[in-house]
C-alpha cells in the first residue's frame, strides 16, 4: 500500500494544491485520483498566475478579449471554466462521501481582503456563476473576511476560509462559520453548508529560520499545527457544535495548507507526515504529493491534546518569538502576496488582450 493510500485510509483527505488547463487536458488530475488517493483540489491567485504564464491560456484570452471584458472578468471566465471541469471530475467523490469530500476552490479577488461588503457580493456572484455544488469560494480569514464568511454561510454559500495562521485565527473562523449556521437554523433553513478552514504551516518556519537556535528550526509550523488541531477538536466536541449537528450541520473541516517544505535541508514530506489526523485535509503541490507517494511514512497521528506543542511554543517564546504578533504579520503578508500575484496575472491577461479595459 502506497503512503498516500495509507494516509487516506487513516481518515485524512489528500487534495492537490494546483490546477492548470494543461493538467486537465492531459488527464493528470484523473491520474492523481486513481493512483495518489487525491480527493479534492485547491487553487489560489499564485497558482493561476503561474498557470497563465505558461501561455496555455493565450488563445482563450485573445478570443475572450474581443467581447470587451475587463481583465478580471476574463480571468474569472477562464478560472471558472477550469474549476467546473475539476468539480465534475470530483463529483463522484462528492456524491459517495455525502458532500464531505470531492471539493474544488475558487478565490475571490485578493484586493477585497479588507472589504466585507465587496467580498460578500463577489462570493455570492462567483458561486452562482460556477453552478457546482462541490465548489468552495475562498475568503480570507481577516477580520473583515470573518464578517463575509458568516454572511455567506448564512446565505448557503460553501466557503473555504483561507489565510489562517494560528489556533486563535482558526477559532475566530470557526466562530464565524457557527454563527452563520446558527442563523440558518433559527430561520428554519438547511444547516448543511460546506466549509473548511485552511491553516498555513510552512511560512512559520520560513519566518523564524534566521531567528531561532538550530534545534528549533523547522519545528514551529508543526507546533502551531498541533495547537490548532487541539482547538479544532475542542470545537468539534463543544456543546455548541453538537447542538447544530443535531440540526444537520457538519463540521468545518480543518485543512493544512502551505505544506511544501521550504528548507532544502528538511524532509520534503515534513508537513505531511507531521500533520496526519483523521477528519482533516492536507492540500499539497505536485512535488510534495509525489514525494509522499514515493517515500512518505505514516507514523503516529496528531495527539488530541496537542502533544508537546505547549512546551515547544514556550521555547520559541523564550527565543524571542511572539507567535501572536507573527501570526498577524503572516496573515497580512499572505494577503499582500496574493494581491501581488493577482496584479501580475491581470497584467499578463492585459498583455494578451489589447482590447481589455484593465480591471475596470
Amino acid at each position: 500500500m502506497k503512503p498516500t493510500e495509507k494516509l487516506h485510509d487513516q481518515g485524512q483527505s489528500l487534495w492537490l494544491d494546483n490546477i492548470t488547463r494543461r493538467m486537465l487536458d492531459a488527464g493528470q488530475i484523473e491520474e492523481y485520483v486513481e493512483t495518489h488517493s487525491v480527493t479534492g483540489l485547491t487553487s489560489n491567485p499564485s497558482i493561476f498566475d503561474n498557470a497563465i504564464a505558461t501561455g496555455d491560456y493565450d488563445e482563450s484570452i485573445r478570443a475572450t478579449s474581443q467581447q470587451g471584458l475587463s481583465s478580471e472578468e476574463i480571468f474569472f471566465n477562464l478560472a471558472i471554466a477550469d474549476l467546473q471541469r475539476a468539480a465534475d471530475l470530483f463529483a463522484p467523490v462528492h456524491e459517495v462521501t455525502g458532500g464531505v469530500d470531492g471539493w474544488v476552490s475558487l478565490e475571490v479577488s485578493p484586493l477585497l481582503a479588507y472589504d466585507s461588503a465587496a467580498t460578500i457580493a463577489a462570493a455570492k456572484s462567483l458561486h452562482a456563476r460556477a453552478q457546482r455544488d462541490n465548489l468552495f469560494v475562498k475568503i480570507p480569514g481577516t477580520p473583515p473576511g470573518l464578517v463575509a464568511i458568516e454572511e455567506c454561510i448564512a446565505s448557503g454559500v460553501p466557503v473555504n476560509v483561507t489565510l489562517l495562521f494560528s489556533a486563535d485565527q482558526y477559532v475566530a473562523a470557526a466562530d464565524a462559520y457557527l454563527r452563520g449556521i446558527e442563523r440558518r437554523v433559527t430561520s428554519g433553513l438547511d444547516a448543511d453548508v460546506g466549509c473548511v478552514a485552511s491553516v498555513f504551516i510552512s511560512r512559520w518556519d520560513t519566518a523564524v529560520s534566521q531567528s531561532v537556535p538550530e534545534d528549533l528550526k523547522n519545528r514551529l509550523g508543526l507546533a502551531v499545527g498541533q495547537a490548532t488541531y487541539r482547538a479544532y477538536r475542542d470545537v468539534m466536541e463543544s456543546e455548541r457544535f453538537q447542538r447544530l449537528a443535531n440540526s444537520g450541520a457538519r463540521v468545518q473541516r480543518l485543512l493544512w495548507a502551505s505544506t511544501k517544505t521550504k528548507d532544502p535541508a528538511a524532509p520534503d514530506t515534513l508537513y505531511v507526515a507531521g500533520l496526519a489526523a483523521p477528519l482533516t485535509i492536507n492540500t499539497m503541490p505536485d512535488s510534495t504529493l509525489g514525494g509522499f507517494f514515493d517515500h512518505g511514512e505514516v507514523g503516529e497521528l496528531l495527539a488530541r491534546d496537542g502533544g508537546d506543542c505547549d512546551v515547544l511554543l514556550q521555547r520559541f517564546a523564550a527565543a524571542g518569538i511572539d507567535t501572536t504578533a507573527l501570526a498577524q504579520r503572516l496573515q497580512d503578508d499572505g494577503a499582500a502576496a496574493f494581491a501581488t500575484s493577482w496584479s501580475n496575472l491581470l497584467a499578463k491577461i492585459d498583455a494578451q488582450s489589447p482590447t481589455s479595459r484593465g480591471t475596470r
